[in-house]
Order: C-alpha cells, then structure tokens, then sequence
C-alpha cells in the first residue's frame, strides 16, 4: 500500500537517511557481508537513498529498484542520474515483481514488506528473482510497532497478519531461505539476512 502524507515525510528527510546510511545499512553489512560487484534488486526505493547505499556501501555493480508510488520513482531517478548505466528504476509491486526467475545476486527490504498485504507473496517473489545462493537483505518494522494505538492515529499500514520477529523468522525458512543472521531491537524492528540455498 502507498504511503500516507505523515509516513512520507517521516520516510524522506535527512534524519531517515542518515540513519539508514549510518544504523541500518551498517548493521545489515555487518550482518551480511557485502556483494561485491553482484547485481542486485532493491524492493521500494523510495526517494533512491537505500539504492546508492546498495552501490556505495554494499558494493553491487548493478542495481534494480521499483516502488509502488510513481513519484518516488520520479524522485529515485532524479537523485541517481549520475548512476544511469548503473541503476534501473520502474513502477511495480513487491507482491509480483516484473523480474525472471534467479535474476539477481541480492535482493534488499529496508522496511518495505510490511506495508503489502500479503506479505508472504513478497518474499515468495523474492525467492524467485534470487539466484541460487542469492541472500536476501532485511530490516522490517514488526507487529508490535504497527499496532501501536499512537502509531495507528498517525500512519497507514495493513494490520491484518503481521509478523513479530519469530514470525517473519519461520515465514522465511517455510518459504525455502536459510537464515544467516537476525537481530530485534526493542520488538519493534528486525534485521536479518537468509539466503535461497545453492542447487535450488
């Protein structure tokens, strides 16, 4: 679902992306490792912050990204024009993403799942486009954020069947990934990096 007006701003302003560059990216490297010169697919790029992050901090050589919103889209392509040969940019759905079968080294979620309302169609789609041993990049806000009444007056999200941290935990492995690493904070955000195992 897109975005609402308030989560917008919250999602596109320099205090959000300097904690992307400086927390989240830096715990999912840490967590994860890089994918040195692979290509990978970012899932709701927003404003484009998280795809250069994929470029600079991750080290990928080629980057795909999509969002559902047309002028986030817009914005991504405006920030990243330097990057053209680098970067492709689209319109589309996480819950049926325009992409072949074992498509790409790395697939990246900075907190994008949890706004589809089928969720686990998502990550079924993002164990499609990865490669055989591909991994798979996460941080998600979890159930306890979401139904939070404060968090419930102010922002939009689906609120039927989300997942806490043991949730999106057992939905990976039952969807075919190997988790490698995971990390809550404060049952409110999670981290974790699975891979789609070789031979598969």
């Amino acid at each position: 679902m897109l975005l609402n007006r308030v989560e917008k701003a919250l999602m596109n302003n320099p205090i959000r992306s300097a904690l992307q560059r400086h927390v989240e990216a830096r715990w999912l490297l840490d967590m994860g490792g890089g994918v040195r010169g692979g290509t990978a697919l970012e899932v709701g790029c927003g404003r484009g912050v998280g795809t250069q992050l994929i470029l600079d901090a991750f080290g990928a050589g080629r980057v795909d990204a999509f969002d559902l919103d047309p002028h986030m889209v817009e914005l991504s392509g405006e920030r990243l024009a330097h990057e053209s040969s680098r970067v492709r940019l689209w319109v589309g759905d996480a819950a049926r993403i325009e992409a072949p079968d074992a498509t790409y080294d790395a697939v990246f979620d900075f907190a994008i799942i949890h706004h589809v309302p089928d969720w686990r169609a998502a990550l079924r789609e993002v164990y499609r486009v990865l490669k055989p041993g591909g991994r798979f990049y996460v941080e998600e806000v979890l159930r306890a954020f979401i139904l939070h009444p404060l968090v419930r007056r102010v922002l939009e999200h689906p609120l039927d069947d989300r997942f806490d941290h043991a949730g999106l935990l057992e939905a990976l492995r039952q969807q075919g990934f190997r988790v490698v690493a995971s990390r809550e904070l404060a049952g409110s955000l999670g981290f974790y990096v699975a891979d789609k195992p070789a031979g598969t």
